[in-house]
């Protein structure tokens, strides 16, 4: 089902009859890649031609009218849901990468892991200072990916308009963590 989007309304979406095609395209692994882990397997969505398009067109018919210029993907999986989306709303893509992924001068932002640190990157000059943003991944769990991408764009003056994921860890709380940021989720 549909979870809640970020004004706590539930946008018809999940009378959508996609939605169940979707959810049920998408396979849960236990224990991985460790024990207590219930690992959300968007692969198996990738091989149902019908249950991607529909997810695609869900998010294309959610953003075709919100004048997104940008649709920023997380790697590795938002590369796979953000190309076409961009395609159909008429924006550019832009990949936002681990570490030294990208070629040429980037620019990065950091962000807390449970151990550690990381960091996200995009070329310098991806993105314009007043363009419109869509960040795009394919789950949201603790948030500090999104966050980070988030604050990237920001920081170089771009508007998030929403983030976007196919699926949704609520008990990881990462909607929280993204404070007053819009989060769109098909499946939780």
């Amino acid at each position: 089902m549909a979870a809640p989007t970020s004004d706590g309304n539930r946008d018809g979406v999940a009378k959508d009859d996609r939605i169940p095609r979707i959810t049920s395209a998408i396979r849960v692994i236990p224990d991985f890649p460790k024990p207590g882990i219930l690992f959300q397997d968007i692969t198996t969505l990738l091989l149902d031609p019908v249950a991607f398009k529909d997810t695609i067109d869900l998010f294309v018919e959610r953003y075709r009218d919100k004048d997104i210029s940008v649709v920023a993907g997380v790697e590795a999986r938002g590369f796979i849901f953000g190309p076409p989306i961009a395609l159909a709303i008429g924006a550019k893509f832009v990949p936002m990468r681990k570490p030294n992924k990208l070629p040429g001068a980037v620019i990065s932002e950091e962000y807390s892991l449970e151990y550690g640190t990381d960091k996200i990157e995009m070329h310098v000059g991806a993105v314009q200072e007043g363009e419109r943003a869509l960040v795009i991944d394919d789950l949201i769990a603790t948030g500090g990916t999104l966050c980070a991408a988030i604050n990237l764009l920001e920081r170089v003056g771009v508007k998030v308009v929403e983030c976007a994921c196919v699926i949704e860890l609520p008990d990881l709380k990462g909607r929280v963590r993204l404070g007053d940021k819009p989060l769109y989720v098909l499946v939780s």
